[in-house]
């Protein structure tokens, strides 16, 4: 099993970032299509059509978020820099060599969007279910 491990350097302050990743608004603004949540499950619904059900597992306001997701950690760490933004590290845990290669490309695709939301009000995503990861798009 083998481990992503990505770090993120972003201007807003953790309570927006911690607002981006555990409030269904937030996550459907940078990360799916579709987020709700219902008692302490992640409903995610993704542009090719694909769900999960991810597991919260632990959640400290505007330091920590973890996720099962697709079998595997995934954790979300935030600390505040001396300039009021935030260090975003994201590590994601147990995932099969099989998968490395895409999953750890994939975060990038999430977190260069995370950053244009947090930063710059920006959507990257092309929101067309004909235009996805698995066509070989990467703002999906």
């Amino acid at each position: 099993m083998k481990t992503v491990i990505w770090k993120l350097n972003l201007q807003s302050d953790p309570n927006k970032v911690f607002n981006l990743l555990t409030t269904p608004e937030g996550r459907t603004k940078f990360w799916s299509e579709k987020a709700t949540e219902s008692e302490g499950v992640i409903h995610f619904t993704f542009p090719n059509g694909q769900t999960y059900q991810s597991q919260i597992l632990k959640s400290i306001p505007n330091k920590e978020f973890h996720l099962d997701y697709f079998d595997s950690l995934v954790k979300f760490q935030l600390t505040q820099t001396e300039t009021g933004g935030t260090d975003f590290t994201l590590i994601n845990e147990n995932i099969r060599a099989s998968d490395f290669s895409e999953i750890h490309a994939g975060w990038i695709s999430v977190l260069m969007n995370l950053k244009a939301v947090a930063d710059f009000q920006c959507d990257l995503r092309n929101h067309d279910p004909t235009k996805t990861w698995d066509q070989g798009y990467v703002d999906n």
